[in-house]
């Protein structure tokens, strides 16, 4: 067996001292610059701050950064992040801006991604990412070219559910190549860095992250990209909504009062960026007795459709509380893939369908009219 020597974080200033600042001339160590550096089995993450308006200038000072880390002895792979410093705080409140549509013209497209469908609950426990992932496998059932983000960056579960747990992202000097299992095309944190090493960022650095995820990938051409969002209703789901053109959200709860009330908070905040909600999933639905086949209601029952008539958000349908779902998310083996004939992947495809053709309904609606000359 061969050990890699782990290096400290005294080796890495000293390397990243090396790479100065343009604009201010000195270095960024000494700067201030640098923050949040965590150093796993020969994994080196760091952040570099820069003042919010520089942001989308600075590439090339982070790439720089983790090539000089990257040289240290016992280091396997660097994960650098820009984080935008943010501005300071008014005195006083600023006026009101109405909300844009996420098409608005500050949405900038990924490359050959021709939609994007952020999966989103106002709470964890849910099983959202459950839903995400056999939601992407129905719309790859139906034909289209999938792919799907893991942006809970604080807990990445798409590597254990897609069976790829442990594998690292390959990447080039300026791209990472995203995993394929089961006919998708996947990317996680859980690629980047080792399983068990907590993610202690701020905000920014979040949101910095997802945003280098998206588009630093080779996703190729995709006719959908899912989102498996954090849970609730913080920064990096505002960031996504106002930075790239989500074609609609779906929003995942289980039928009990606590979850729905959370989950209408995940609706308004796609209502006040402008993304439309395609609708609610009952998650947990209830449960089938595998002994005596019995039904039993364990969160409630009908909450989510009560919910969605309410706001006037679609409903989508109803997952059941059920153990082939957990197993074979365990497994690695979503119940849409090891089982697509069987009632439980059954309701996920009905899911599909429904999404697939709101998806087709928006961008033909955003598309605008055709005039073909002949």
């Amino acid at each position: 067996m061969i050990f890699r020597r782990q290096p400290s974080e005294k080796t890495i200033l000293g390397a990243l001292k090396r790479i100065p600042d343009p604009i201010r001339g000195s270095n960024i160590v000494d700067l201030g610059m640098v923050s949040d550096i965590q150093i796993k089995d020969g994994v080196v993450t760091f952040a570099i701050e820069v003042p919010a308006a520089e942001a989308k200038d600075r590439e090339p000072l982070r790439a720089a950064a983790a090539a000089a880390a990257a040289n240290c002895a016992g280091v396997s792979r660097v994960n650098a992040v820009l984080t935008a410093a943010a501005p300071p705080r008014p005195s006083a409140a600023p006026a009101p801006v109405a909300p844009q549509r996420a098409h608005a013209p500050q949405s900038l497209e990924i490359p050959g991604v021709r939609a994007i469908v952020a999966v989103a609950s106002g709470k964890g426990g849910v099983g959202k990412s459950t839903t995400a992932v056999n939601l992407a496998l129905a719309l790859a059932a139906g034909g289209r070219k999938v792919g799907l983000l893991d942006a809970d960056v604080y807990g990445p579960s798409i590597p254990r559910m897609l069976g790829l747990e442990g594998q690292r992202a390959e990447s080039d000097q300026k791209t990472l190549r995203a995993k394929e299992a089961f006919g998708l095309r996947a990317m996680s944190m859980g690629f980047l860095v080792p399983g068990d090493t907590p993610m202690v960022w701020r905000g920014p650095m979040v949101t910095s992250a997802l945003q280098q995820m998206l588009r630093t990938v080779q996703w190729g051409e995709l006719d959908v990209l899912v989102i498996d969002s954090p849970p609730g209703t913080g920064d990096a789901h505002l960031t996504l909504a106002q930075t790239v053109p989500i074609t609609g959200a779906v929003i995942v709860s289980t039928p009990q009062d606590v979850a729905l009330a959370d989950a209408r908070k995940g609706i308004a905040m796609f209502h006040k960026v402008a993304v439309p909600v395609f609708g609610i999933v009952e998650n947990m639905s209830y449960f089938i007795c595998t002994h005596c086949g019995e039904r039993s209601e364990i969160f409630g029952y009908g909450g989510a459709r009560r919910e969605a008539e309410r706001t006037g958000a679609p409903f989508l349908g109803e997952i059941p509380l059920d153990t082939r779902i957990r197993e074979t998310s365990d497994a690695g083996t979503p119940i849409v893939a090891a089982d697509p004939a069987s009632p439980q992947a059954q309701a996920y495809l009905a899911i599909g369908k429904k999404v697939a053709a709101m998806i087709d309904d928006e961008l033909a609606e955003t598309s605008g009219p055709k005039i073909f000359i002949e």
